[in-house]
């Protein structure tokens, strides 16, 4: 590797690396969402079975864990921007065999949890290569700006993605993975574009030392850290059982078929009026952080999200389920906001990429599992019963955490995180 472009990187003077990198991003998860909306809804009219919406998610789920060691390594090792091409290519690829596969009407659900745990591969190596060219490729001091940017593009896409999805799924069964395959390979096609030297860019070290190589024993070293510490494991696992019990997205084909009785098109619109709550309030935040009463805000938003599943599921009318659906996404934003903040305040700096580490794979593991446990318990008591009983589990889960983590509970502002370190005992 070539010593200066890997070492020597300096900030981009122009704006042109990180727009390339945000709009090969904001394509390819277009693509992708297009696609998937379609497949989540041509999968459940096969059996019209919400345990197989289940299985969908736990095969997209699989390969990140039995990849996570190895997609980290390339990401740390090789060239982001061919990774991140390679991985768009691949997933391209994928939408085109689906469109085929659709062509006529599938007979047997098996081929869309192989082509989902194949875009699940194609996933984990994307991402986080794909992630780590944003810090590299945004000018001197607009960091901040550049990830601000970056995460409302990305919720742009998952507004306007399920819509256009299911819109174009009426039309003809090949004609969303075919848009999602024109998508995903012109972010390919972008990701090479990037200037080289920002994807052989090594961050998260000091100049000149080789880069972190993420490991089993470091992620497990995460965790005991996490374990130790009260702020952190509150935190993470809140957001873990809320999103496992809550998992109410990936029961959308279900919901709207069974509980309310539209067209599927509004599988799209429910998701979208997710994304545009989630994203107004990111945009609130943005203009008014939140200061004090930091740990209370987390718990309270959580619990907002318990109430909007349990609405979600009882409500006949689709506009209260719009509603709900824009609420609960509201309340998980925050929740996301506060974690995301959180999480590096409390962890030292020599400890902060394993417990990130850790993190990420708990994180990612409750959207998938979350789906798997929802379409499971669907198939078994109803569907109803199945999104009511997991915003009640959510609530309890914010009860007890309440009484449980009273250090996470008693967060003020985010700066007493800084001055006071957390107990580890």
């Amino acid at each position: 590797m070539d010593e200066q472009t890997s070492h020597d990187v300096r900030p981009p003077t122009t704006w042109r690396p990180a727009i390339l990198s945000i709009s090969s991003m904001l394509l390819g998860s277009f693509g992708g969402i297009i696609s998937l909306t379609a497949l989540s809804i041509q999968i459940f009219k096969v059996r019209r079975s919400e345990a197989d919406l289940g299985f969908l998610g736990l095969a997209e789920f699989l390969p990140g864990v039995a990849l996570v060691l190895v997609t980290g390594i390339v990401a740390d090792r090789f060239d982001r921007r061919k990774i991140g091409s390679i991985a768009y290519a691949f997933e391209a690829c994928l939408f085109v065999g689906l469109a085929f596969f659709v062509r006529t009407p599938p007979r047997t659900v098996l081929p869309f949890f192989v082509f989902a745990a194949l875009f699940g591969v194609g996933r984990s190596f994307a991402a986080p290569a794909l992630r780590s060219l944003i810090p590299a490729a945004a000018p001197k001091d607009q960091l901040e700006r550049t990830i601000a940017t970056m995460s409302l593009s990305w919720q742009g896409s998952f507004i306007v993605g399920p819509v256009v999805g299911a819109l174009l799924n009426r039309q003809s069964r090949m004609l969303p993975h075919v848009v999602g395959a024109v998508c995903t390979a012109a972010a390919a096609l972008l990701v090479l574009a990037i200037p080289r030297a920002v994807g052989r860019a090594h961050l998260g070290h000091n100049e000149g030392e080789a880069a972190p190589r993420p490991t089993f024993t470091a992620a497990i070293e995460g965790f005991r850290f996490i374990r130790r510490t009260p702020v952190l494991l509150g935190a993470i696992s809140l957001d873990l059982f809320a999103v496992l019990f809550g998992g109410a997205v990936a029961l959308l084909p279900a919901i709207v078929d069974k509980i309310l009785k539209v067209d599927d098109v509004w599988v799209g619109y429910l998701r979208a009026g997710g994304g545009l709550g989630a994203s107004l309030v990111t945009l609130g935040l943005a203009a008014r952080p939140i200061r004090r009463r930091v740990g209370r805000v987390l718990l309270v938003s959580v619990g907002l999200f318990g109430l909007g599943t349990i609405v979600l599921g009882l409500t006949r009318n689709v506009w209260v389920a719009l509603a709900a659906f824009a609420v609960l996404n509201a309340g998980d934003s925050v929740s996301v906001f506060v974690r995301s903040t959180l999480v590096p305040l409390v962890t030292p700096a020599d400890q902060r990429g394993r417990v990130l580490a850790t993190e990420s794979i708990f994180i990612g593991a409750s959207n998938e599992l979350g789906a798997f446990e929802s379409g499971i318990a669907a198939a078994l008591f109803g569907t109803v019963a199945a999104v009511v009983s997991g915003g009640v589990l959510t609530l309890g889960v914010v009860a007890l955490f309440w009484f449980r983590f009273t250090a996470l509970r008693d967060v003020d502002r985010f700066d007493d995180l800084t001055r006071t370190p957390p107990s580890t005992g």
